[in-house]
This record gives structure tokens, C-alpha cells and sequence, in this order.
């Protein structure tokens, strides 16, 4: 049962949301607020699991609501602008549901909340050969992931702290499967990046968080046939 608070400064859509909330199984909405700051004062202290935000609200916006509770609550992000999606993401939310909502929309961003209240405890991870043995590397501490350039048959994964690690002769077909879909993309033939570590993007290009030579970051070049998906994974 998902049990969720909604956060939005309109009151037209909050009645909305409220709605569409009552038309959808398993799904009970048990409070509303129109202000960040008295939402944040009352949250801990309510019985729920998710929390639709809005992004555009004066004083505080949903993003900074959003990094204080994401550790206690699962988000969906609710807004009319399209700019948000990367920041969004980084924050680890469960969707980002573009305004006007559909029921439909809605629908799939509590199915996803759902399967991830699900989920136990346990951590992600993949067990491969790798250039230090048979290694277990736990998928949330990984930012990128490359075709070597030594052997292309080999993938060099970069962790969030810059540890690189070689796996070896592993495919991207079968590396994708290894991955959670919801954590990683495939950017072109020969990248993976965590979403994570996603710091702006465009149609053509990605710019990461990693640090690249000097003061610049690593830079990513979308291929063509992987456009579409990138995208929508953004609700685009």
C-alpha cells in the first residue's frame, strides 16, 4: 500500500493530485501541504512512504525539500519544466512526471515506487573476474563504465571514489543485465554512465561529475540509436 504526502504550492493542483490519487489502486493520499516549510516540520511525524513534490515553489523548492527526506522517503517529482530532470535524478527519485499529469503517468511512477518498497534491504551488486580476481562491486558506487582500450573484450569501471576496476571479458549486453535498468544508461557503443553521476545533459552530450584532466569533467558523447531511451529515461 502506498501511502503518500503531496507538496505542492497550487491548490488547484493539489486537489489534483488528490483525484487522481483516489483513482488509483493500492494508493492513498494522507495529507497535503502548499508550504515546504511546514511540510518539513510535520513529515517525520506521518505515516507514509512517498512523496510527490513539486519542483517550482517559492522560497524553497522542491529540490532542497527533496535532499533533506530522500534518505526516509521515496520522491516522485511533479513539475511543468523539463530543465529539472538531471538535478532530479541525481537526488536518486523514484520518476519526475512532467505536468499536466495523466492518471496513467501517475500510475507508473507508483508502480515503480512500489517495486522499490519491495525490494528488501540487501545491496546491488555484481560478482565478475576482474583484473584484481573474482570480485564483488556493489553497484550504487559506480559512476562510469568504459570498453578498455587495451582489450575490447575487457570493461573498465570507474567507482565513485576514481577506483578503476577491469572486468573481464564481459559484454554490455550482459553487463546491462547485471545492472539495475533504473540505476544506468547506455550512452554509446562504448559507455555506461551511472545516473548518478550525471551533471547536465543535452540531446548530443552528457557532462558528467567525474573529474577529467585539470578542472573539467568527463564529457560523453550520445550515439545516435541511444538518443530515444536516454531521453524518455528522463521523461522527455
Amino acid at each position: 500500500m502506498i501511502k503518500c504526502v503531496i507538496l505542492d504550492d497550487e491548490l488547484l493542483a493539489i486537489s489534483y493530485l488528490k483525484l487522481l490519487c483516489e483513482q488509483i489502486d493500492n494508493v492513498e493520499a494522507v495529507k497535503a501541504f502548499n508550504d515546504p516549510k511546514v511540510f518539513l516540520n510535520e513529515i517525520e511525524n506521518i505515516d507514509c512512504n512517498v512523496c510527490i513534490l513539486d519542483i517550482e515553489m517559492p522560497g524553497m523548492n522542491g529540490l532542497q525539500v527533496a535532499e533533506l527526506i530522500s534518505g526516509s522517503k521515496k520522491i516522485i517529482f511533479t513539475t511543468a519544466y523539463k530543465e529539472y530532470a538531471a538535478e532530479a535524478f541525481d537526488l536518486n527519485v523514484v520518476d519526475y512526471v512532467r505536468k499536466p499529469i495523466k492518471k496513467e503517468r501517475l500510475t507508473q511512477a507508483f508502480e515503480k515506487a512500489t517495486e522499490l518498497l519491495q525490494k528488501s534491504n540487501k545491496k546491488e551488486f555484481i560478482e565478475w573476474n576482474t583484473n584484481i580476481g573474482k570480485t564483488v562491486i556493489f553497484t550504487e558506487q559506480i559512476a562510469y563504465i568504459k570498453t578498455s582500450e587495451i582489450d575490447s573484450r575487457d570493461k573498465d569501471i570507474i567507482l565513485n571514489d576514481g577506483t578503476a576496476i577491469v572486468l573481464k571479458n564481459l559484454s554490455f549486453k550482459s553487463l546491462l543485465e547485471m545492472l539495475p535498468s533504473k540505476d544506468f544508461a547506455q550512452v554509446n557503443k562504448k559507455e555506461i554512465i551511472a545516473l548518478s553521476s550525471i551533471k547536465v545533459f543535452s540531446t548530443n552530450e552528457i557532462i558528467t561529475t567525474i573529474s577529467a584532466e585539470g578542472e573539467n569533467f568527463l564529457k560523453l558523447q550520445i550515439g545516435e540509436a541511444y538518443k530515444n531511451s536516454l531521453m524518455e529515461m528522463f521523461g522527455k
